[in-house]
């Protein structure tokens, strides 16, 4: 095909994925964004086949149809609470591919420029980086492994050994191209470095890793479209690892917290007694009781945290809010932005069930509101609701913003137990003269006030 051809069709996929990332900034134009991106993705990638000559498509119709067939599996099996660890196995299949591809264009260059070298040495220890930290951040989230921190004496030492020896390597590389058995040493040390930074990760941290992952997955094509003077997958790594770190700048500035302090402080590690909090202060309720406080209510506020995906109970939150609107009362959705596991799981869960997107006011536009509160329900919630991190300046938590629902009349927690959450310390909240607790599942506890309430 005709360079210009090339150029044009990969400046209209380039225009595509802008637009489609506009429309993911919002649940009522994602699905739409989603579709926009994919025909930019589809329009590159034809484009390409078409542009390279390629003589023999056996294998890459192999590969489409055993690739369509897992993610079709996938789309119908793997459940919404499981979505995190799907996302950072998405993550580190596109890193380890970027790797593994930047390899195979190395050894079939017979004499490869320094630009060439050092986009390959960086698609090469990114990539690695990317696979195996996104192993390991499954495995967390998966519960395959501990999710607090993995510590260790002399740490960040370690870690700043691999990683020197790993630009080394780098160099090393740009310096005698044909040794191209160094490159699949570095990928090696890529891979031990992306373990040891994200095992020293905690549970809590999991929204911040799989944006930052997300954004490692990109820089890594990115480097990989240099390597393969491919512009279509210059631009779309670049705009992937460009979001990536943006969401990532934000997941941070939700926690109050550095990207430093995320990767190497260990947030998670501490156990906190909880004794003395709890101690004859916990107030225990039923859904029948629930069920009187919401029929005198005129404000309610839902607040879904991670136990909801957990027990599945965006269902039953859908039927207690078309309840309590059919009998006049105003219902809103309190959605903190690093609820759950992943950026924005809160939202996905909501919009399942067809939740109102109006409904959905973020942690700013919903705490000034709580005073006028009659009834704060907390479904599963708890670092995002603890007030510690805005009283106690030795908390893990301390000046992470949070949803102050301890402000309304009354505040119902749905939990099994007193358990802590990822951040491994008590709430006060459970203690606190206006909360009430109501252990059960969610989705069983929302049920049965449903049902309590249409029989009131």
């Amino acid at each position: 095909m005709e360079k210009v051809i090339v150029n044009l069709a990969y400046l209209l996929s380039a225009s595509l994925f802008i637009f489609g990332l506009k429309g993911l900034s919002h649940p009522k134009t994602a699905v739409r964004g989603n579709l926009t991106a994919s025909v930019g993705m589809l329009i590159a990638v034809l484009v390409t086949l078409l542009d390279k000559r390629i003589i023999d498509f056996s294998f890459i119709v192999a590969g489409l149809i055993v690739g369509a067939l897992i993610g079709t599996i996938l789309a119908l099996k793997v459940e919404m609470t499981a979505m995190p660890q799907l996302v950072a196995l998405f993550n580190g299949f596109g890193g380890g591919a970027s790797a593994l591809v930047a390899g195979s264009a190395l050894m079939e260059t017979h004499e490869p420029s320094i630009p060439f070298l050092l986009a390959t040495v960086a698609s090469g220890l990114i990539g690695a980086v990317t696979f195996s930290g996104s192993g390991v951040a499954f495995a967390k989230l998966q519960g395959l492994m501990k999710e607090r921190p993995i510590r260790y004496s002399g740490e960040q030492i370690v870690k700043a050994l691999v990683g020197l020896l790993g630009l080394g390597l780098g160099a090393l590389i740009v310096l005698n191209p044909q040794s191209t058995f160094l490159y699949w040493i570095l990928l090696a040390v890529g891979l031990v470095l992306g373990v040891l930074l994200t095992i020293a990760i905690g549970g809590a941290d999991m929204p911040v890793v799989i944006a930052l992952l997300n954004s490692y997955s990109g820089l890594a094509a990115s480097a990989t479209g240099f390597v393969l003077e491919n512009n279509a997958l210059i631009i779309s790594g670049s705009l992937v690892g460009a979001s990536g770190i943006i969401l990532t700048n934000l997941m941070c500035k939700a926690m109050n917290r550095s990207l430093t302090n995320v990767l190497f402080g260990g947030f998670g590690e501490v156990k906190a007694q909880s004794d003395d909090i709890y101690e004859g202060k916990v107030k225990a309720t039923t859904p029948e009781e629930v069920a009187l406080l919401l029929e005198g209510a005129r404000r309610v506020v839902i607040v879904p945290g991670y136990g909801m995906a957990v027990a599945q109970a965006q269902h039953a939150v859908r039927d207690l809010f078309n309840l309590l609107e059919s009998k006049g009362i105003e219902v809103e959705f309190a959605i903190h932005p690093v609820a759950g596991r992943m950026p924005g799981h809160m939202n996905v869960l909501l919009a399942e069930v067809d939740i109102p997107y109006e409904k959905m006011k973020d942690l700013d536009e919903i705490n000034p509101s709580f005073e006028q509160t009659d009834v704060v329900i907390v479904v599963g919630a708890n670092d995002v609701v603890n007030p510690l991190a805005q009283t106690d300046p030795k908390s893990p938590i301390a000046g992470m913003p949070v949803l102050e629902v301890w402000k309304a009349r009354t505040v119902v927690v749905i939990k099994r137990s007193l358990s802590p959450g990822f951040a491994g310390i008590p709430n006060p909240l459970f203690a606190m003269d206006n909360t009430l607790m109501l252990f059960a599942d969610a989705k069983k506890a929302l049920q049965e006030i449903v049902n309590a309430l249409k029989e009131s």
